[in-house]
């Protein structure tokens, strides 16, 4: 027996501003200070709106290649995540992991992981591009039928008024 599956509408096309809502997420959580925060710090820092959390959490959710979401509906970009947390975001500069061992938890409260680079983020963004270009063409040939549907219609209709 052949299991059917639900079409699932691409999160790329879920609205007319996810792209650009994506790009701006990129660039804001590549090169924030901190590299994880609660996802209504993200939303004020994104949009500048608290309220856009709900808005920020299917985003995140619904783009995994980029997000991910932690505890405490804490939200960190997943290249990001890769760097070390060794970064000391009050001298922007990294640190040894001998002195993080030295910090005391006030002190390690202001250790983050690196922001990403410029050519990480334009990375980053030219993938984003090329994802939702392929929605677009998948969304398009997904409707390679209705042009021959509207040409037979046409038929029909020319047969049916030549034939009265």
């Amino acid at each position: 027996m052949e299991v059917r599956r639900k079409k699932h509408k691409s999160p790329y096309l879920a609205s007319t501003h996810r792209l650009a809502d994506v790009i701006a997420a990129i660039q804001v959580m590549g090169t924030y200070k901190f590299y994880k925060l609660t996802i209504d710090k993200w939303a004020e820092r994104i949009s500048g709106l608290r309220q856009d959390s709900e808005y920020w959490h299917s985003v995140f959710t619904e783009h995994p290649e980029f997000f991910l979401l932690e505890e405490e509906n804490r939200s960190a970009l997943v290249w990001r995540r890769t760097n070390q947390k060794l970064y000391n975001v009050d001298k922007e500069s990294n640190i040894t992991r001998e002195e993080y061992n030295r910090l005391n938890e006030e002190k390690r409260a202001r250790i983050s992981r690196k922001p990403l680079t410029p050519e990480d983020i334009h990375t980053l963004i030219n993938t984003e591009i090329e994802l939702h270009s392929r929605a677009l063409t998948q969304k398009r040939e997904e409707k390679w039928w209705i042009p021959i549907v509207a040409a037979l219609i046409g038929v029909l209709v020319g047969a049916l008024a030549k034939g009265s």
